[in-house]
């Protein structure tokens, strides 16, 4: 008996284990996680502490969420901190300096995060300058600004917010924080965005080759520019959220979610076959991140080991998701391409579909070729 088929078969599922490692490796490890923390502490399982960790991650889901439509761009936002910033100080400073409904406030927020969204766009369509260094120009601008508008830095308080306002920050529906919910709908709408829309295609082609989207007619420098201002919008929703919650706007706060966001972007990468920005991943990313800050501080350990455990635990799943995920590439480049078909066939079909014959390339109408 040949022993051909067998080894085609354990072959095919040798292949067919290695793509579901390679796509679900760091979800194995973030339950792995969550197992080893539900030993360690007794509280990890407990509702209320779950509902803690999603509330603790929601305002960063937000930025994110940002920086994953911006990496799917082909692009990167160091500024997403100052847009953080930006949309809490309008918020704040436009109720007890001019008096403004919270809702009016609101938008004034969300429109200081556009504004360091245009001012990215200007710099990166307009002045052609690259991302990395125009963001990070629009950082140093936005720190500075908010410096001096604050002198030096110094913390805006407002305890006397709305109650509305606050509402937005501390309150709930049914047990689940307004955040969390604010958080759940963008993870949704920005998913439905870029993975289900012609203009999620269109962002995404950018990002593999955008030489190659301009000559198939795409408008890549008007997408650059949404791209770049929606982002700024979301990422001044998680400031709004974060002042409402505190009813107080500190200078420089949005830095502490940026290179956590960048960090669940790439997790949410290292998911994905062909290591592509994606909403799924982005929000594993980030409740891994969240997951893992939690159990930390349930086990009691110092800051400065917290962080550098975080660090740790961080790089050895991201280098473990890599490796697997190039391993798995690099066998599948090693699979002997399918045979071509014989010569003068049009190849095979299935049973019962009709096999068309492509066109000829000769346009017979002007005598060149097409």
């Amino acid at each position: 008996m040949s022993t051909t088929a067998p080894r085609a078969r354990w072959s095919g599922v040798a292949g067919s284990a290695a793509a579901t490692v390679t796509r679900y490796g760091f979800v194995a490890a973030f339950a792995v996680l969550i197992v080893f923390f539900s030993f360690a502490s007794d509280a990890f399982l407990r509702p209320s502490n779950l509902l803690n960790v999603l509330d603790g991650v929601a305002i960063l889901l937000l930025v994110a969420l940002a920086l994953t439509v911006v990496v799917s761009s082909g692009g990167i936002d160091l500024s997403a901190a100052v847009a953080v910033d930006f949309g809490a100080w309008f918020a704040i400073v436009s109720m007890m300096s001019f008096g403004m409904p919270w809702p009016v406030a609101v938008l004034l927020g969300l429109l200081g995060g556009a504004l360091i969204g245009a001012l990215n766009a200007f710099l990166i369509v307009g002045l052609g300058v690259t991302p990395f260094l125009a963001t990070l120009g629009a950082f140093f601008i936005g720190r500075s600004a908010q410096q001096i508008g604050t002198n030096g830095g110094a913390s805006v308080s407002f305890r006397a917010a709305p109650e509305g306002f606050t509402f937005l920050g501390s309150g709930d529906v049914l047990g689940i924080g307004i955040p969390v919910i604010i958080a759940a709908v963008a993870a949704v709408g920005v998913g439905i965005l870029l993975h289900r829309t012609p203009a999620g295609v269109r962002i995404q082609a950018m990002g593999l080759q955008d030489r190659a989207a301009v000559v198939a007619g795409l408008r890549t420098r008007r997408i650059r520019v949404l791209v770049y201002v929606g982002a700024g919008v979301l990422c001044a929703a998680g400031g709004i959220l974060l002042s409402a919650s505190l009813r107080l706007y500190t200078p420089l706060a949005g830095f502490s979610y940026l290179l956590d966001a960048i960090a669940a972007v790439f997790i949410g990468a290292s998911m994905h076959p062909r290591s592509r920005p994606n909403v799924p991943g982005t929000v594993v990313g980030v409740l891994f991140l969240g997951v893992l800050a939690n159990g930390l501080d349930l086990l009691g350990l110092d800051f400065n080991v917290k962080a550098a455990v975080q660090g740790v635990v961080l790089l050895v799943a991201l280098v473990l998701a890599y490796t697997v995920a190039q391993r798995a590439r690099a066998a599948a480049e090693r699979r002997p391409a399918p045979a071509a078909p014989a010569a003068g066939t049009v190849g095979s079909a299935p049973a019962g579909e009709r096999t068309t014959i492509p066109p000829s390339t000769t346009d017979t109408t002007s005598g060149g070729t097409a």
